[in-house]
């Protein structure tokens, strides 16, 4: 389950090869609103109704592996195969989504999800269904996931303009909440139907995803030259890029040392719903708050993002996100606790959706694949790490006292944040958009 004056000499030459052609915004026509950009809009609803049916798919999936096998290990299993390409093929996919055609690798990729999930559906209805299809399925839907997602946020600055990117990262943030907030819900009542049903809906929002790629007209990527270096040459470029400027580098840190600490959130809410006495549906129906919490800080980030200096916005949001994670343990009731958890996922979808903003509008086109999937893993890299020792500290300190030992490393984090020059001063978000374009442009 994202400034400061950065010293843009650095990436004023790679980043006037992808503005090239733009000319000043005081010489440009007002772009059109998003909701009238044909192909973002087709983007856009393909990639929510596919976001849909993988949420769907998602809590489906070890139900059947329950149903077939009897066995939670097993069923940890497949859900842990389905996370093992991340972990390998995340920085060789960047530099090759980057060396390919973006396009053609989202629909190759969401072409074999739909056919893996779909022989899900047809195995159910021949009555041979095995664990290691099951495996299998699981390891494929990860891999591709792996190639397709850093070829989705690469694509994105060049269906919308860098002006609109903040409003268009905020929108995609809230149709992914959304999707989080109806996915569950609606996997358990079409798995109650028939147990082929949901993985045929994935397979079909998949299938939804690939028409509205294959009618969109915006070229992906500039045309590239042909590149017979090294991948480890590339990836290493893309690496030295993200750690020579230093608000990149500070953000993907930052966000590693707030979230590997609450990566284990779900089971630390469940542990401290029940000690509060929480049935089976209300401990469901504080998952969905955060859902709601996500769609709603979707929604207002454009707005906080306008009001907020870059570097203000996200040492608030560090305290806001590490305080929200402490109040945890000292909530009195589940209605409170409901509360608290929808007012924590606001300020994680503005936080997301603004670092998120400022990676897309200052890396270089030719570089957006292999930038963003070696922030993604320094972001999220420490995942089993974090599931690991917030299990480990619920059983033996109880869930309150794991919830207060989690809270230290996001507290320093938070204060890093706080005292860091690299933040200080930093402007508004659309400030350092237009600064990157018109320095571009005049160069």
């Amino acid at each position: 389950m994202a400034q400061k004056p950065d010293s843009s000499d650095l990436y004023t030459d790679d980043l006037a090869a992808s503005v090239h052609a733009e000319v000043p915004s005081r010489e440009r026509r007002p772009d059109p609103p998003l909701w009238r950009n044909r192909d973002y809009m087709l983007l856009w609803s393909g990639q929510m109704i596919s976001s849909i049916g993988t949420q769907v798919s998602q809590i489906t999936l070890p139900l059947l592996v329950l149903a077939l096998t009897f066995s939670p290990v097993q069923a940890g299993l497949v859900g842990a195969l389905r996370g093992l390409p991340f972990a390998i093929f995340s920085l060789p996919a960047g530099a090759l989504v980057d060396r390919w055609d973006r396009r053609k690798v989202m629909l190759l990729c969401d072409t074999g999800r739909a056919l893996a999930l779909g022989s899900i559906a047809v195995a159910l209805w021949l009555g041979c269904l095995s664990l290691l299809q099951l495996c299998l399925v699981a390891l494929i839907e990860g891999t591709l996931f792996t190639f397709f997602y850093p070829a989705d946020v690469a694509c994105l600055p060049r269906v919308v303009s860098r002006e609109q990117l903040p409003a268009a990262t905020a929108q995609n943030f809230a149709s992914d909440s959304l999707s989080s907030l109806l996915g569950p819900f609606l996997g358990g009542m079409l798995y109650g139907i028939g147990h082929a049903v949901p993985f045929l809906c994935d397979a079909f929002s998949y299938v939804c995803s690939v028409i509205g790629l294959f009618f969109m007209r915006t070229k992906f990527q500039q045309e590239r030259t042909q590149v017979s270096s090294p991948i480890w040459r590339e990836v290493m470029e893309g690496l030295t890029w993200l750690w020579q400027n230093p608000l990149l580098r500070l953000l993907a840190l930052l966000y590693c040392g707030l979230s590997t600490p609450i990566y284990g959130y779900a089971l630390a809410w469940i542990t401290l719903a029940q000690r509060l006495h929480a049935t089976p549906f209300v401990i469901g129906a504080l998952f969905a708050c955060s859902g709601i919490g996500s769609i709603a800080g979707a929604l207002l980030a454009p707005a906080v993002q306008k009001r907020l200096p870059f570097g203000r916005l996200i040492v608030c949001s560090a305290w806001i996100w590490a305080i929200g994670w402490l109040i945890y343990a000292y909530v009195p009731n589940l209605l409170i606790f409901g509360v608290i958890v929808s007012l924590a996922f606001i300020n994680v979808s503005i936080f997301n959706a603004t670092q998120f903003s400022y990676r897309l509008i200052v890396t270089p086109d030719h570089l957006q694949g292999r930038v963003n999937s070696i922030f993604r893993l320094i972001a999220f890299g420490g995942q089993p790490l974090g599931l690991l020792v917030t299990g480990w500290l619920i059983q033996w300190t109880g869930p309150n006292w794991a919830v207060i030992i989690l809270f230290v490393p996001q507290g320093l984090v938070a204060l890093m944040a706080a005292l860091s020059p690299t933040l200080r001063g930093t402007p508004f978000l659309s400030q350092l958009g237009q600064k990157k374009i018109e320095d571009a442009h005049w160069e």
